[in-house]
């Protein structure tokens, strides 16, 4: 199973109920690969529904995501929390 780490976020500037809706792309590394960059919402939430595990690890212990869907259908990843909000999708810097 291929692992991904998240390490950037592009957000569309809406104003949404969810901020993690906004998120309209991710970037991404796959360590020991040459594979990475930016990516669009709907192909990382792909790959995560395919078995692709996607995390979070700007402090240990990595923070793995999910598939989570608003309300109005838009699906999206999602951080499981963890001992630190650094770990948070939301918190990584722009890309």
């Amino acid at each position: 199973m291929a692992e991904i780490e998240i390490t950037g976020i592009r957000k569309d500037n809406g104003n949404h109920d969810n901020p993690h809706e906004a998120a309209t792309h991710y970037r991404w590394v796959q360590h020991g690969t040459d594979n990475g960059g930016i990516s669009t919402r709907e192909k990382v939430v792909g790959w995560v529904d395919g078995n692709t595990k996607a995390y979070v690890e700007r402090m240990q212990p990595r923070a793995y995501c999910f598939v989570n869907e608003s309300r109005s259908g838009t699906r999206f990843l999602q951080t499981r929390p963890d001992e630190t909000e650094q770990n948070n999708l939301l918190r990584l810097p722009e890309v």
